[in-house]
């Protein structure tokens, strides 16, 4: 039997949930700072109702929205500036992956004034970061409940993640209603990233019982919506949006246990290099991940397959259309590339079916560009 997991966050979900939970928030202190993007939160609705939630409780609340996608070290720096100048108790991110990541970065820079934006990934000799509460607007990410945030390292331009146990959130509010206001290009996005997270995780070496477990429940709804939104330019139904980010958040379970595959670390250079939201950046490699999986787990690819409730060429076919992603990369440029990973262990390549490494991870760069 092997069903370990650590799963410390409380999920508050369904419509409304943020709106009577005025008393969660109080349970933190009597201020905080809210964390968001320039324009989403407040469009859906979520700044709106947690604000009006942290009136009620009488939590005075300041607001940086200065968050921009793929967030820099430096404006996490700057938000915990203004956390600690606010004297806030606790740190709130309302948004998709890049607030709710940069969340849990302005808890660390906010109870450590004086770390320098390199310091949070030497995080250890610092104090432990004030709470977070997170509210999500988008079904992809799962940042929600795990123990990671991916931030770009303003001194290099590079993705790097942060993880661990005081990584988590402490309470994830998880309407699905604030998800109606994504536009088509970010539900498709953020819905293949959701499909990443799932397939990767069945396919992990690191998988488990109940990571599997999740993972199941996420993969025939995100295929779902993915293959309506493949045959359809109309927006997702109501119905749609609510199934589309549950999956979401049982994808960010599942990752959550075994973390994720090659893909997402290599889709890391598509959105550094060349702008390709992270996921479609992702999703990118999943035909290079089906192909290693139909040598090295191929019983698990079969059940992938009929989770989604049809073959092999349906799903690439379905993947790539949504993916859209054909860029040139030569052999030797995607070895140059690769020379990052070379020398480092790294979790998304050892969890990676068969013996995967750098090498095989510049193969799979230089087939982004069709035959």
């Amino acid at each position: 039997m092997n069903i370990d997991s650590y799963m410390p966050v409380k999920i508050v979900s369904g419509a409304g949930c943020v709106r009577r939970s005025a008393a969660e928030f109080k349970k933190f202190g009597d201020s905080c700072l809210i964390v968001t993007g320039a324009r989403s939160a407040a469009s859906c609705g979520a700044l709106d109702d947690v604000c009006a939630a942290l009136d009620e409780a009488g939590v005075k609340h300041a607001l940086f929205d200065g968050v921009k996608p793929n967030p820099l070290t430096d404006d996490c720096r700057e938000a915990g500036k203004l956390a600690s100048s606010s004297d806030s108790r606790f740190i709130i991110g309302i948004g998709g992956g890049s607030a709710l990541d940069a969340a849990k970065a302005v808890a660390f820079y906010a109870s450590n004034p004086s770390f320098s934006s390199a310091d949070i990934y030497e995080r250890e000799k610092g104090a432990p970061p004030l709470p977070v509460i997170l509210v999500g607007t988008t079904a992809g990410t799962g940042s929600e409940v795990t123990g990671v945030s991916v931030l770009t390292d303003s001194r290099t331009g590079l993705k790097k993640s942060l993880h661990g146990a005081d990584c988590y959130a402490a309470v994830a509010f998880c309407d699905s209603r604030y998800t109606r206001a994504m536009p088509r290009s970010v539900t498709v996005s953020t819905a293949l990233d959701a499909f990443a997270h799932a397939v990767e995780s069945y396919l992990s070496k690191a998988s488990n019982t109940l990571s599997r477990m999740y993972a199941a429940k996420a993969i025939p709804a995100v295929w779902s919506g993915l293959r309506s939104l493949c045959v359809s330019s109309a927006a997702p139904d109501e119905k749609m949006r609510d199934s589309l980010y549950e999956a979401s958040i049982f994808a960010g379970l599942a990752i959550n246990i075994t973390g994720t595959l090659f893909p997402h670390k290599a889709g890391y250079v598509l959105t550094e290099n060349y702008g390709i939201p992270h996921g479609r950046a992702c999703t990118a490699f999943l035909p290079a991940l089906f192909e290693v999986a139909s040598r090295e787990v191929p019983e698990r690819l079969s059940e992938i397959y009929s989770l989604c409730g049809c073959g092999h060429k349906t799903v690439i076919d379905t993947v790539a259309l949504l993916t859209d992603v054909r860029i040139p990369i030569s052999p030797s440029e995607a070895e140059d590339i690769a020379l990052r990973w070379k020398d480092a262990k790294i979790a998304n390549f050892i969890n990676t079916p068969g013996a995967f490494d750098w090498m095989s991870a510049a193969y799979a760069l230089s087939t982004l560009g069709g035959d």
